[in-house]
């Protein structure tokens, strides 16, 4: 395994700033989405505490004017970093939309992927294109790439489609970066028993692609290995694997039950600092934050979820026929066929 070298300095106050602000931001909706679900408001969600730092901190070390992001179902937090509109993030979770109402095109955030490890293959492909419109407009410049970012959880690397879309990744040297967030857990199954090894990381190897493991409780750390693994793949080195690793303090889902695999004394002793604290304490030291502006922070984190629950609950059905027009962009035969039958029976209800 190339082991990818990065710089371990600290980020200016003022990004910090902003870091810590945007991880409030995901904390308070992050629990407000569960406390949805649990009044009816949206019918599932996958939460992501203990996570901020790792998505947060993935996204801002991208240039999201021209790179791309491939999220899995539990990227709030990487999506409200990206800019996109959180009332149209919750859609699909509200059950109104596959995939979120959100443009991909103008967010260049893909819609939410709920099958485990899919987006990878998706990530290659569209890196894959980057590289070829690159060669094919000037063979002999240097390369300056777009990068997919493809966020996975440790449990998604036992996935064929990971393995497909890693190993040619690592032959085509695709700019892609595989942002793996290694919570500890893939759904009730423990990290030791799912990844053979116990290193995300250390199966770069395998494929001739750079990896670096990072604490993923760290949003500086994170930053700064992402930063690093964005710019191998823009020059055209190839891919890279970062390893965040973190700690999943809530349940995989709002239907889970976590006491049944693990217990409350295993999450404390488990889980690690809090990203949250982290990057709080941090600035707190450094004279950059006060108690006040803690408290500012966490009261526009508070306005934030208001608008947001507004927006979600203001959303209504949409309208049926959406489930035969968005599946195909030529719609077959047997699927028009469908559309048909459906509208004819629709019409006499």
């Amino acid at each position: 395994m190339t082991s990818l070298a990065f710089e371990r300095t600290p980020l200016a106050d003022a990004e910090l700033v902003r870091l810590y602000s945007q991880m409030t931001q995901v904390r308070h909706l992050d629990t407000s989405a569960i406390a949805w679900q649990r009044q009816g408001i949206v019918p599932g969600y996958a939460p992501m505490r203990g996570q901020e730092a790792a998505q947060v901190g993935a996204v801002a070390a991208l240039d999201m004017s021209r790179d791309f992001l491939f999220p899995t179902y539990r990227e709030m937090g990487a999506a409200l970093a990206a800019g996109v509109d959180m009332g149209e993030y919750m859609a699909t979770h509200k059950a109104t939309w596959n995939g979120g109402m959100y443009d991909a095109r103008a967010t260049r955030v893909t819609p939410i992927q709920t099958v485990i490890g899919g987006s990878a293959l998706h990530a290659v492909g569209w890196g894959h294109g980057q590289r070829l419109d690159a060669l094919a407009a000037d063979a002999d410049a240097p390369l300056d790439l777009p990068v997919a970012l493809v966020f996975l959880g440790d449990g998604a690397t036992s996935q064929g489609d990971v393995h497909e879309a890693m190993n040619f990744a690592g032959v085509f040297e695709t700019p892609t970066v595989f942002f793996v967030q290694n919570n500890g857990w893939a759904i009730s199954v423990p990290t030791e028993r799912q990844v053979s090894g116990g290193s995300v990381a250390a199966r770069g190897a395998g494929y001739g692609i750079a990896a670096v493991r990072v604490d993923g409780n760290d949003i500086e750390e994170v930053v700064q290995a992402t930063r690093a693994a964005v710019a191998h793949a823009r020059s055209g080195a190839g891919p890279v694997v970062v390893e965040a690793m973190t700690y999943r303090r809530g349940p995989h889902s709002t239907s889970d039950d976590p006491g049944r695999y693990r217990s409350l004394e295993e999450e404390r002793n488990d889980g690690g600092p809090d990203p949250l604290d982290v990057a709080r304490e941090r600035l707190l030291s450094r004279g950059a934050f006060s108690t006040a502006d803690v408290a500012d922070v966490q009261s526009a984190a508070e306005a934030l979820e208001e608008r947001v629950r507004a927006a979600v609950q203001a959303q209504g059905p949409r309208p049926g026929a959406e489930m035969f027009e968005y599946v195909y962009q030529e719609m077959p035969v047997s699927l028009r066929e469908q559309a048909a039958a459906w509208r004819e029976e629709s019409d006499h209800v």
